[in-house]
């Protein structure tokens, strides 16, 4: 119920199109009086592609009219009279809407919540000064856009008024001249009357024709006049339409566009169609008005033919309107849901095409096919400079036709292919260096249908964003830069697809940080230190100032085609190799603060050198492709060292998380700079094991690093029952906490040989596979630093 409480305290253009989102499809009393019982629903579990989530779907439906009707039933006394009824008739008017077709409702409600949900941040963002800008200068623009509509409704108005007066003018005209014609035949039949008579009445004829004609060719004059200013007045309003079409086509249909390019990125969503949708309808009906006046104005000029020009100033208004509503309706057939960027063959994936002013011209009378081809970029290229490509595809795709179905309660025109299927691909000629995963492709979607009973015949099509083909999940990483680098440096109106070979580091920047934020789900993305980190990995380069790097270049080469010096990966291959380890098994952590990652070892030496001992970060590995180490200082018994832990990956974390490891290494006190360990990953750590049940216990593996074990109370030879080493616990300051150690296990770096640690799975599983008589004879302290803690092992 917040978000309704706080989308009633919406104001101006947001309240409107926040209102704008009711109506018989949904009524607003229905989100009023069911805004808590409406949020608490899970909407966004339902899938609307997947017809099987139908029965979901229809259990909401039902839970919401039996939800309308007890709140109903719950309004007494006069007041609530009024609201029992009309709750009641909603009941029955949703029960009726979408019993046939329940994932209908659920995806209006999914688009009101959402569209909610996107005003109120938009209102929210708004209350800081740059906010307060953003607003007013989105709110300016849809002002001057429904400004221009109104002036338009008024010029077509105004229009329509004078081919009225025109048209009764023309009539009356006609009449005269067809009384014309009568005086002129009486005259004719003066000859068979008596002389006397036959001049009397000649005179009278004659004076009154003289009359007639005076008046005709007047009148004649004051037509033609007629018919040249509404001509003008039709230009002029033409001249609105184009300049408004261009308005929302041009700048708010491709802003819209854009949004969509770089929510493949992890940008903000591009937001909902509605709005667009509705200019896009009030164009077309005034441009469809305005083509049956000028229709109209032919058919009264054809009707009664006066000298000038009118003849080819209609031809071409009437040319002219017809450009400008081709230019809507090919315009508007847009790609709402985008195939996916990176496409498997053989992997199903769905797509949706919306015809924005379809519902408005009434193609849903006679509902139109979509077919959809995935083309190279050569092939795209040539279809924009209007070179014929029929039939040419590189590639085939299964399930590719889709008939286009009309939303009533929506009002939307749309085609939802659900199952489409890259069967094969067929590659071009690789240039130069260029791998398969730089190669791209675009889904091209197209369509036939007339609007008007056949007045007009349109050929629409519309390319997918740039798709990289894949035939293996390894190629997904490469296929995912490529992407990225088209989504954030695409130009609009390029020519397919191309993309600056070289661009400013700090764009770049915007690039990473919109993708880590996304991955992540949080607002916590990239700061200015890791961006610097990320710079010295990509230039080598030592230096700690971000200016340095504020006017650098970074090639594509650079970013995912050359390895990084002494490395055998890309710089986009490290990195988005962090990505998936913090999405995977890290994301909470990195939220919390708990995880520094982009700091190098020696940085790290650094910052924890100044430490007591005990104190750890967490950094991402510089020679591991998604690994991270834990980086502490402790005791020598020489001096006091940094100490890395060989990096985890992925595999690890799948066997033990990251807080259960630094749980069972009892030397890591404090996550840097002063946090107590158990303060911040406590909470994350896995519950006790249970107790013994009908004499079998379950094993617990633990993590243990053979030199920092601590020595047992007792100071006895620790034994399998009791082997977990006591906490020590120290004062910050007390920096011999750790007994002396040998370097047996350690590199010359520091580093840990996890082989000669405990590693979990491998030598547990192993001895968990052998029979009791197999299992070979340890020097018991050895054992200890791979084994897990058995309650009852002999």
């Amino acid at each position: 119920m917040a978000m309704w409480i706080q989308a009633q305290q919406l104001q101006g253009e947001a309240l409107h199109q926040m209102q704008a989102l009711y109506g018989q499809h949904f009524p607003i009393e229905v989100r009023h009086y069911l805004a808590q019982w409406i949020e608490c629903q899970l909407w966004d579990s339902v899938e609307l592609d997947n017809q099987a989530e139908e029965a979901k779907a229809k259990r909401l439906l039902d839970n919401l009219v039996a939800e309308l009707q007890k709140k109903a039933q719950l309004q007494g006394g006069e007041d609530g009279f009024l609201l029992k009824i009309k709750l009641g008739h909603y009941a029955n008017q949703l029960k009726s809407t979408y019993d046939r077709c329940p994932l209908e409702l659920v995806r209006c409600i999914k688009h009101i919540l959402h569209s909610e949900q996107r005003l109120v941040q938009e209102a929210t963002n708004a209350s800081t000064s740059s906010g307060v800008q953003a607003m007013d200068s989105l709110s300016q623009r849809h002002q001057q856009i429904n400004q221009a509509f109104e002036e338009l409704r008024l010029a077509t108005q105004e229009t329509e008024n004078e081919l009225r007066k025109l048209q009764h003018s023309q009539e009356y005209f006609i009449i005269q001249y067809q009384e014309n014609l009568r005086i002129q035949a009486q005259l004719s039949s003066l000859s068979s009357l008596p002389p006397a008579e036959r001049t009397q009445r000649e005179t009278t004829l004659q004076t009154k024709r003289a009359t007639v004609e005076a008046w005709l060719t007047r009148e004649a004059s004051t037509l033609q006049k007629y018919r040249l200013d509404l001509s003008e007045q039709h230009q002029k309003t033409l001249s609105l339409l184009r300049k408004q079409q261009t308005l929302i086509l041009d700048e708010e249909l491709i802003q819209w566009k854009r949004r969509q390019q770089l929510a493949g990125n992890g940008g903000p969503h591009e937001g909902g169609l509605d709005v667009l949708q509705s200019w896009c309808e009030k164009l077309a009906d005034l441009i469809w008005q305005n083509r049956q006046q000028i229709r109209r104005c032919e058919h009264l000029t054809q009707q009664l033919p006066l000298p000038g020009p009118m003849e080819e100033l209609l031809s071409k208004l009437n040319a002219d309107i017809t450009d400008i509503i081709s230019a809507l309706v090919t315009s508007t057939f847009i790609i709402e849901k985008q195939p996916p960027q990176v496409l498997k063959t053989q992997t199903k994936f769905a797509a949706t095409v919306r015809l924005l002013v379809g519902g408005k011209l009434n193609v849903h009378m006679n509902p139109p096919q979509v077919k959809a081809v995935i083309v190279s970029e050569q092939q795209a290229k040539a279809l924009l400079k209007n070179k014929s490509t029929h039939s040419e595809s590189s590639g085939e795709i299964l399930n590719n036709n889709c008939v286009m179905e009309y939303h009533q309660a929506t009002g939307t025109l749309s085609a939802h292919f659900r199952n489409m299927s890259l069967k094969r691909i067929k590659r071009s000629d690789r240039r130069g260096a260029e791998s398969v995963t730089e190669e791209k492709f675009t889904v091209l979607f197209e369509s036939q249908f007339s609007v008007g009973g056949n007045e007009l015949v349109f050929h629409v099509k519309t390319l997918s964003l740039p798709v990289v083909v894949i035939v293996h999940g390894s190629q997904d990483n490469n296929a995912t830069a490529t992407v990225l680098w088209d989504n954030a440096f695409a130009e609009p109106g390029r020519v397919p697809f191309i993309v600056p070979d070289k661009v400013q580091w700090p764009q770049l920047c915007e690039a990473l940080d919109m993708k880590y934020k996304a991955e992540m789900h949080s607002g916590r993305g990239l700061s200015e230190d890791n961006m610097v980190f990320l710079a010295q990995k990509a230039f080598t380069s030592s230096s700690n100032n971000p200016e340095d790097f504020r006017n650098m270049t970074i090639s594509w080469a650079q970013f995912n085609r050359e390895s990084l010096p002494g490395r055998n990966f890309t710089f986009w291959q490290w990195f988005d190799g962090v990505v998936e380890l913090m999405k995977k098994h890290l994301k909470p952590h990195w939220n919390d603060g708990a995880i520094l990652g982009f700091v190098n070892k020696q940085q790290a030496q650094d910052m924890l050198l100044s430490k007591p001992n005990g104190t750890f970060l967490l950094r991402f590995s510089d020679s591991e492709i998604g690994g991270i180490t834990i980086a502490w200082v402790a005791e020598n018994p020489n001096k006091r060292l940094v100490w890395n832990l060989l990096p985890y990956t992925t595999k690890d974390f799948s066997i033990r998380s990251l807080a259960d490891r630094i749980s069972d290494l009892n030397h890591l006190l404090f996550l840097y700079p002063d946090r107590p360990k158990g303060e911040v990953f406590a909470k994350y750590y896995t519950p006790p094991l249970s107790k013994a049940v009908d004499g079998y216990v379950k094993p617990q593996i633990k993590q243990v690093v053979p030199e920092f074990t601590n020595p047992e109370p007792s100071g006895g030879t620790p034994t399998f029952m009791d082997q977990t080493a006591s906490p020590s616990v120290s004062h910050p300051n007390n920096f011999g906490v750790y007994p002396s150690m040998s370097d047996t296990m350690l590199d010359a770096d520091g580093d840990f040989d996890l082989e000669d640690t405990m590693d979990v799975a491998r030598h547990v599983e192993e001895l968990l596979r052998r029979p009791m008589s197999m299992l070979p004879t340890f020097d018991r302290g050895r054992l200890l630093m791979f084994s897990p803690r058995f309650s009852g092992f002999r």
